[in-house]
């Protein structure tokens, strides 16, 4: 019978255990219970999206939910990932890796933000800690504000 053998992380790894590893893995990227609650009372409201889409084909990011009629993209962060000035945490195990991760990843936020405005597109980013009932309110009016027809651009015949 052989001795089992040590964890080693596979080549490239930033688990420091086995155990790390499976929690990591774990962690849903999308189909969060805020964004599916969220989604639930949006959808109640009779608005249709696109669900973890890319609001421009080619930008390899996805949001959320996509109005793309109205050109809306919703994104629902989550507090660690995403640095939450209010509930943020810099951890324990591996503090300038994953500090330096979420910095990466709010960096991309702004970049994401920033290109979607410049092609036409109204960003949306609420903290997963918000009350879902006012962010759905809050998607809810933007979508339906920017599906009304402005005044100004009446056709004159």
């Amino acid at each position: 019978m052989t001795e089992p053998q040590p964890w080693v992380p596979p080549e490239g790894s930033w688990a420091s255990s086995a155990a790390r590893r499976r929690n990591m893995q774990a962690i849903r990227s999308r189909d969060t219970k805020p964004e599916r609650l969220i989604r639930q009372l949006v959808h109640a409201n009779g608005l249709r999206y696109r669900v973890a889409a890319r609001p421009l084909p080619d930008l390899r990011r996805t949001a959320d939910m996509v109005f793309r009629p109205t050109k809306v993209a919703v994104f629902i962060d989550g507090c660690y990932w995403h640095g939450c000035p209010e509930h943020y945490v810099s951890p324990k195990t591996n503090p300038g890796y994953w500090s330096e991760k979420v910095a990466r990843n709010i960096a991309r936020d702004r970049d994401t933000d920033q290109r979607l405005t410049e092609a036409g597109w109204h960003v949306l980013r609420f903290w997963e800690h918000k009350p879902i009932e006012e962010t759905a309110a809050e998607i809810v009016r933007t979508v339906e504000a920017r599906r009304k027809p402005s005044s100004d651009k009446g056709v004159s015949l």
